[in-house]
């Protein structure tokens, strides 16, 4: 099995879904004539050309209307956000347009577009680049959202994202670009909604996405060291969430810390814990931890930003709390 980085395998899957359906395209800031900010598009403009490949220029709200408008007549558009941050300016476009118009139009009209691009925190880019808004979206009905940890999640699940008739938010951590693993060759697609265990365990479960999978493994290879025995849960997609996997894997393990990137406030693991508490609460043995970002803009100085961030030792601190082998 070849293995890819977590870049060129969002780039295998855009050419592979270009090929396969000419209703695809691609739309976003310098996505052709400079192969894209990270390089997800490189080659794309010469083999399908200007029309399918289309710069755009700064103008965000401007390019999602295009876009939805696209949707709504029966193309199949890939709209890139040069970064998340920015897709703040589109939001209109994306929670009052894409997201609500099949509803508004009793089933009239379609929205099959993806809106795609990088998230999170990189490496001191300030706070008002550094934000990770899955929670924001997946909070919106109409909306599925999705936040691939792997390269071949993140080649299957865009290959799903492309192929589905609703608008998704296709979250693609920034850290996680020059990433590398083994990508199933030939047609390799991931289901929308489905969990994957990264690591099976039996003492506790780790739920996480996006880049706090790798936070997740690696706290519980530390834990291995010490006989604990972690389960890594990757939700892969925020919304729909795959309720079964995650009730399935706390009633093995009785309990669970809960691991996400952005915000606690209304986060992701709010949800998750929601979820857990009201089916499964039988089934605990401790009460459910979490492991978030803090609750700050996130700083520019080096040691604070690494401060703000989750990361493996706040990982097993909360798990050995959840354990009760500390307070």
């Amino acid at each position: 099995m070849p293995t890819l980085t977590y870049r060129d395998a969002l780039n295998q899957a855009l050419r592979e879904e270009l090929q396969r359906d000419d209703n695809v395209f691609l739309m976003g800031e310098e996505v052709a004539e400079y192969n894209g900010a990270y390089k997800v598009s490189r080659g794309l403009l010469e083999e399908f050309g200007p029309r399918r490949i289309v710069d755009t220029p700064i103008a965000e709200l401007g390019f999602a209307g295009i876009g939805v408008g696209s949707a709504m007549v029966g193309l199949r558009p890939v709209i890139e956000m040069m970064t998340w941050n920015f897709a703040l300016l589109a939001i209109d476009q994306i929670v009052n347009a894409a997201a609500k118009i099949r509803y508004m139009s009793g089933g009239q009209f379609g929205c099959p577009i993806v809106f795609r691009g990088p998230g999170g925190a990189a490496l001191q880019l300030g706070s008002q680049h550094s934000q990770a808004f899955e929670s924001w979206y997946a909070h919106v009905p109409g909306l599925k959202v999705i936040a691939p940890a792997t390269p071949a999640d993140a080649k299957g699940l865009l290959k799903s994202a492309i192929r589905d008739d609703n608008p998704v938010i296709f979250m693609e951590g920034e850290m996680l670009y020059n990433t590398k693993g083994e990508v199933p060759e030939g047609e390799h697609v991931v289901p929308i909604g489905k969990a994957d265990i990264k690591r099976e365990g039996s003492d506790l479960t780790l739920i996480c996405h996006s880049k706090t999978v790798s936070v997740a493994l690696k706290a519980a290879d530390q834990l291995g060291k010490e006989d604990i025995a972690a389960e890594v849960l990757d939700l892969r997609t925020i919304r729909p969430l795959d309720t079964d996997a995650i009730l399935g894997s706390v009633a093995k393990t009785h309990r669970c810390v809960i691991v996400e990137e952005g915000w606690p406030y209304a986060g992701v693991g709010a949800q998750v814990a929601y979820t857990i508490q009201h089916e499964a609460f039988d089934e605990l043995d401790a009460p459910i931890e979490r492991v978030t970002g803090a609750d700050v803009p996130m700083p520019y100085n080096r040691a604070l930003e690494k401060a703000a961030k989750a990361d493996p030792a706040k990982v097993v601190q909360a798990a050995k709390r959840a354990l009760y082998l500390e307070s």
